[in-house]
């Protein structure tokens, strides 16, 4: 396995775990109004006025369902995108596939973090797609994704690098 590859596969695991924790955590929007409210896409936490933290599966809108799908897939294609960097190192024939369940991967991300934002008009929030109100942020789960996103597009170019022809 050679330099290239190894840090491509690192950078792929970087990127799956970046998503994988964002996913687990309820701190997609955080809101401190009334008490603090986290909302997630598999958790959302509320605690009113100093009482006990309530955590909860929430009912997800249509659009944040397939945010959801989007990352959880991604997730899937770069675990399989590892394996196959991994299984390289006997196999050379397999880098393509991995650069192309990468590439899906990468496609994947981007189209969670577009289709991510279109669901601030819930009731929850009160925004309107693409607009959190003032009492909102983004929280810590939303920029690990997006940090997820990102290595993922790194990792890719290295992929691609490591895939081009020799001549």
């Amino acid at each position: 396995m050679d330099k290239l590859t190894l840090i491509s596969g690192t950078l792929f695991m970087t990127a799956d775990v970046f998503a994988i924790v964002s996913l687990a955590r309820p701190d997609w929007i955080v809101t401190d109004v009334g008490g603090e409210t986290r909302m997630g896409l598999m958790w959302s936490c509320m605690t009113l006025y100093k009482r006990d933290q309530v955590c909860f599966t929430p009912h997800l809108q249509p659009e944040w369902l397939l945010a959801l799908v989007c990352i959880f897939v991604g997730c899937i294609c770069i675990t399989t995108t590892i394996i196959l960097l991994a299984s390289s190192h006997w196999d050379r024939n397999v880098i393509p596939y991995a650069r192309w369940v990468g590439f899906t991967a990468m496609v994947l991300f981007c189209l969670a973090a577009v289709i991510f934002p279109m669901g601030f008009h819930v009731d929850e929030i009160g925004g309107q797609p693409y607009q959190l109100p003032n009492s909102h942020q983004v929280g810590i789960s939303y920029i690990l994704f997006v940090g997820a996103l990102w290595i993922t597009v790194i990792s890719e170019l290295f992929a691609g690098k490591v895939c081009l022809p020799h001549f």
